[in-house]
């Protein structure tokens, strides 16, 4: 296992948070977005959306571009590597 594998089964699949951050990255792998859009598509509370794309951004799973209002994110070249790495954790969230 590798240390990108091992990272992505820390933040998404076994931390707290990790259950956020799967939507967060399903949403973007579905198409770009910036913060307040993902903000209205999952129901969630703005700060929140923050915290997890900054999380998922110092990991690098997820890319921004663009000026810091505004910033659109997509998932990044390494998790796009690593995606079945990415269904394991979302099916194995999903039988819990």
């Amino acid at each position: 296992m590798d240390a990108f594998t091992r990272s992505l089964w820390w933040i998404l699949g076994s931390s707290a948070g990790g259950p956020t951050r799967v939507r967060v990255v399903m949403a973007l792998h579905d198409r770009p977005r910036n913060a307040f859009q993902l903000c209205k598509d999952l129901a969630l509370d703005y700060s929140t959306v923050q915290h997890h794309l900054r999380i998922l951004t110092e990991n690098h799973l997820v890319d921004g571009a663009g000026p810091r209002y505004g910033r659109v994110y997509v998932p990044s070249q390494s998790l796009e590597d690593h995606w079945k790495v990415m269904e394991e954790i979302l099916e194995r969230s999903e039988r819990r």
